[in-house]
């Protein structure tokens, strides 16, 4: 195999999963991915962190879940069939991530990375990547989900 076609190629390990805010192309680590769902119900909290919608009763769990729209500001977007929540483990948690459109899994080597402005990080982007003549900004779960901190259940009066 030639070096233009093993360049054009990239890195063939897919460790990124890719997904859409509006028109900007993001990815996260897919370690740190446990699924991909449609979205289920929610139960909003009171006192809750702006970018938290609310949580999810998923397979026996308490799931924060995080829109990525208002955690970047945005206005809000319509939920479509193709509304996904990424969850990914934060600390032993899943925190659901909710995204316009999961658009594929891929792998980008030290040729396809950009540098990152320390403003985009200050902001939970920790890589910027080109892939197929796109920038991909992969956020640093940790930094994106940090709202999950200022939640607290304690406030939740138990069942009687």
């Amino acid at each position: 195999m030639s070096s233009v076609s093993q360049r054009r190629r990239g890195n063939r390990q897919k460790d990124l999963v890719g997904f859409r805010i509006g028109d900007v192309a993001y990815a996260v680590d897919i370690h740190r991915v446990r699924e991909i769902l449609n979205p289920l119900p929610t139960v909003e909290l009171p006192q809750s962190p702006p970018s938290v919608v609310g949580v999810a009763d998923h397979r026996g769990d308490v799931v924060p879940i995080i829109d990525l729209r208002r955690r970047f500001d945005l206005e809000p977007g319509p939920v479509t069939r193709r509304t996904k929540w990424v969850v990914v483990d934060r600390e032993g948690m899943g925190v659901g991530l909710v995204v316009d459109r999961v658009t594929d899994v891929f792998g980008a080597g030290p040729a396809e990375q950009r540098n990152v402005p320390d403003l985009t990080r200050k902001r939970g982007i920790h890589a910027v990547f080109s892939h197929d003549s796109v920038l991909v900004f992969v956020l640093d779960v940790d930094k994106i989900t940090e709202a999950v901190e200022e939640l607290s259940f304690d406030e939740i009066p138990e069942e009687r």
